[in-house]
């Protein structure tokens, strides 16, 4: 029976009706505790009252739930009220794609940014072992800013074998999905499906090849009088080609349509994200095709000619313009200067172009220099932040990311050292000697630059100085007009990398020509991410996260905003400000992601394996941070976190000599210092923890994580009344996480405290922020409490809390040791047998 507008399910009250089909009737409703409008789909009777199809449901829902991705329907939770059962999800605001094919023809531009967001959308959900088995036009919403979102991922497994067929599904028509043991919707099924067997991704991808050739061609590419009809045609008749049907549509979009739907899986792309990367390098020749075309002024509209209507594109390229492929010129502008955040994308294009530029440039210079002096060779190199002469505060992103991208595709290029950009920006805005800051980092050569933003024009100063004698080895001095930038990268690129070819492998001269496809405003948006990760502080750091997640939004093939946003939710989730419940599995889609869209990677290698330490998969993990380090020996960051990686299963030897490698490449990170001292204490060296901590408090006296980690070693040692020392201090400078409070909570009661731990423990229990259940079962013992301890630390195992991953090895946990439940529990996270492996 249909739900009555206006009662309400649990604390959701039911607004209207948004639509009805075979998987159950959608409702808009208001949720009354978060005050937000939220999607319910009521799940029919005859779907629901056979009790193990309905469990085999609600497991395929709760996996489905765990995906989180920019293009897929986000699951809130499921319900079960006044003999109903639902699921609440996100409401989109939007129409569907199946509502939009009827509102007319596709341009080719939109049938390329819709496919590129859903197969984003099944390469996610395929990486997490899910297919979707009914990937069709009423499955994909798309929002009124033009996001695509994907429904209905495993909700065709409800239908259970041996069911007859539904006769009101039976006309090829009906978009309402086949019950039975044929499960999906006659007009978008696979030709295994039809036959029964057994499916895999592959079928998703047949699937997204009927929508494609749908959206481009206005008609199904199998059609048929009854679901019998189209199922013989899938089955046996040949695909009609596409462009004659559909004269401006592309010849490559032809090949990928016609490779997706081969009869023969074998055949067809074997993932879909091979699929998606042929539509996103189709949409990125015809961007630049469109930018290329010539544009002229007629009557105050802007008009294109030599291309077709369809890449049409008119200031930021980024914004879908479905409706209106040309745009009038407002009265009293110029119809051929760009809008103002067109001139902002042009910009960032410049920006990355530039960089590639001077990579080559410096890359060539710097051979010819090594090959003409070996004896004083310039071995190691660190780049300084570029100095922003313009005194814009809201520029300095842009300076600091130029310095920083320097360094990332420097550092992969053999035979040279780079220090990471953590140490470098300890010099932003100091006048520093050449010779002092090398000898300070460990280098023998020094990058420094200046950048100016003139209007649309960028004016970048580069010099290369030997750090021993103050000799400058190279300089360049890049001016550009936006308008120029492609070309001229393109030119640059191509003549560098042919003289480079007698120094470099064919993959490394790839590596250094490579050109950036990123949309500008993503890439601004990156750079502004880690403008903010670099700053210390809980806030910045999800301000850096807002800004990786709005860069893979407006560009989805980002793999290193990916990367980015993986890592920084992880750090987010270590300091307690993240629940890992939550954002576990959001980091773990996050870093995949990166993965998928580009193998070699090296930050998405490392941010996916420390995500599997989370994961407790302790050999995948190490995998991960070993590739990383492979592909990219200088990156600091994958040397720490696979030195805590080596520590945590108890390899401290090892785990000494990669915490090494990682200061040599950023010597002056406070981080990675933190780390070595951490490392310290965790291996049983108390003392030398101590006596470094100290140090670095004496040389930075408002280091609260050094305060922090001070009192752990004074309370492993022993020394309880310093230790509180210690942790008062951490806590009176800022350093207010509850795993702060929990350890000065543990340190009160062994001294006596119990009042002041028993306020402590009181008041994390009532905290709305997430508090680690293993640090409480700590404090929990500490007050005498054995029983409560060992439910806090089984409630941590349900959570997946970080802090397990110390289990095997830090002091605090050695009161629960001889219990015969945390042997139990060190087995079941998987640090026994990573310990009998190392």
């Amino acid at each position: 029976m249909p739900v009555p507008i206006g009662s309400k399910l649990g604390r959701y009250e039911i607004s209207s009706t948004l639509g009805v089909g075979g998987m159950g009737a959608v409702y808009l409703a208001e949720d009354n505790v978060l005050h937000r409008k939220v999607a319910i789909k009521v799940l029919p009777s005859s779907l629901t009252t056979n009790e193990t199809r309905l469990k085999r449901f609600q497991r395929e829902a709760y996996t489905a739930s765990s995906l989180n991705h920019p293009n897929i329907l986000t699951i809130y939770e499921m319900g079960f009220e006044n003999e109903r059962h639902f699921i609440v999800t996100e409401f989109v605001d939007g129409e569907s794609l199946g509502h939009r094919k009827r509102s007319g023809p596709f341009t080719l531009t939109e049938v390329l940014e819709i496919g590129i967001q859903i197969s984003s959308a099944l390469a996610a959900a395929h990486e997490a072992g899910i297919m979707h088995r009914d990937v069709k036009p009423d499955n994909v919403m798309i929002r009124r800013d033009g996001i695509v979102k994907v429904l209905d991922f495993g909700l065709a497994k409800l239908t259970g074998p041996g069911e007859e067929p539904n006769p009101a599904v039976m006309n090829p028509e009906s978009d309402i999905t086949l019950p039975g043991a044929v499960m999906g919707t006659a007009r978008y099924m696979s030709p295994e499906q039809i036959r029964c067997e057994t499916v895999d991704t592959r079928t998703d991808i047949w699937s997204l090849g009927v929508v494609l050739y749908e959206m481009a061609a206005g008609r199904l590419p199998f059609m048929g009088q009854s679901t019998n009809d189209v199922w013989m045609a899938i089955l046996t008749s040949e695909l009609l080609p596409l462009r004659p049907q559909t004269p401006n549509a592309a010849a490559e979009l032809e090949d990928i349509v016609a490779r997706a739907l081969r009869k023969d899986k074998a055949q067809r792309y074997q993932s879909v994200s091979e699929l998606g990367q042929d539509l996103r390098s189709l949409k990125q020749r015809l961007e630049f095709e469109a930018q290329s075309g010539e544009l002229i002024a007629d009557s105050g509209a802007i008009h294109r000619t030599d291309s077709p209507p369809t890449l049409a594109w008119i200031g930021d390229r980024s914004t879908l313009n479905s409706r209106n492929d040309y745009r009038t010129a407002p009265t009293g502008e110029n119809p051929l200067v760009p809008s103002k955040p067109a001139r902002r994308a042009i910009v960032v294009s410049a920006v990355a172009a530039l960089i590639a530029a001077m990579i080559v440039a410096f890359y060539f210079g710097f051979i010819r220099y090594r090959r003409s002096s070996n004896e004083t060779a310039i071995t190691s190199l660190a780049v300084l932040p570029f100095t922003n002469t313009n005194k814009d505060p809201d520029q300095e992103y842009l300076a600091e990311g130029i310095s920083e991208s320097l360094i990332n595709r420097l550092s992969q290029l053999p035979g040279i050292k780079v220090i990471a950009n953590s140490s470098s920006l300890k010099y932003k805005d100091k006048d520093a000697d050449p010779t002092t800051v090398a000898s300070e980092l460990g280098v023998n050569g020094i990058m420094t630059g200046r950048i100016t933003q003139r209007g649309d024009n960028l004016v970048i100063n580069v010099e290369l100085i030997d750090g021993r004698d103050r000799t400058l080895i190279w300089g360049e001095q890049y001016q550009r007009e936006a308008k120029d930038v492609l070309a001229v990268q393109s030119e640059i690129t191509n003549q560098v990398a042919e003289k480079m070819r007698l120094q470099l492998t064919a993959s490394q001269q790839q590596k250094v020509g490579k050109q950036e496809t990123v949309k500008p405003e993503a890439y601004e948006l990156l750079l502004k991410g880690r403008f903010h990760r670099f700053r210390e502080g809980i806030e910045d750091r999800k301000q850096a996260a807002n800004y990786f997640e709005r860069a893979t939004v407006v560009d989805p093939s980002y793999a290193l905003a990916y990367a980015e946003l993986s890592a920084v939710y992880r750090s987010l989730i270590g300091n307690g400000a993240l629940d890992p419940r939550e954002y576990l599995p959001k980091a773990a889609v996050a870093a995949q992601t990166a993965l998928t869209l580009d193998p070699d990677l090296p930050e998405a290698h490392y941010a996916l394996a420390s995500v599997k330490v989370d994961m407790w998969d302790w050999p995948a993990a190490e995998q991960g941070y070993k590739r990383a380090i492979e592909l990219n020996p200088n990156l600091a960051l994958a040397h720490r976190y696979y030195a805590m990686y080596l520590s945590y299963v108890g390899q401290h030897q090892k785990a000494f000599s990669e915490i090494e490698r990682a200061k040599e490449q950023d010597p002056l990170s406070a981080r990675i210092n933190s780390t070595f001292c951490q490392l310290l204490c965790l291996a049983r060296q108390y003392d030398q923890s101590i006596a470094a901590l100290k140090k670095t408090i004496e040389i930075d006296p408002l280091n609260t994580y050094a305060y922090f980690l001070l009192g752990n070693a004074l309370a492993a040692k022993g020394s309880h009344t310093e230790a509180i020392d210690a942790y008062e201090q951490t806590i009176r400078l800022g350093f207010k996480t509850s795993g702060a409070q929990t350890a000065l909570g543990v340190e009160y009661a062994r001294t006596g405290k119990r009042d002041q731990a028993a306020t402590i423990l009181k008041q994390l229990q009532s905290s709305k922020e997430y508090v680690s259940p293993a640090e409480l079962a700590v404090l929990h013992d500490a007050l005498g409490d054995r029983q409560r301890a060992f439910a806090s630390l089984e409630a941590a195992y349900q959570a997946h809390d970080p802090q397990l991953q110390l289990l095997g090895v830090d002091p605090k946990f050695d009161s629960l040791r001889t219990d015969a439940r945390f042997t139990d529990l060190l087995q079941r996270v998987g640090l026994v047998q990573a310990q009998q492996r190392g």
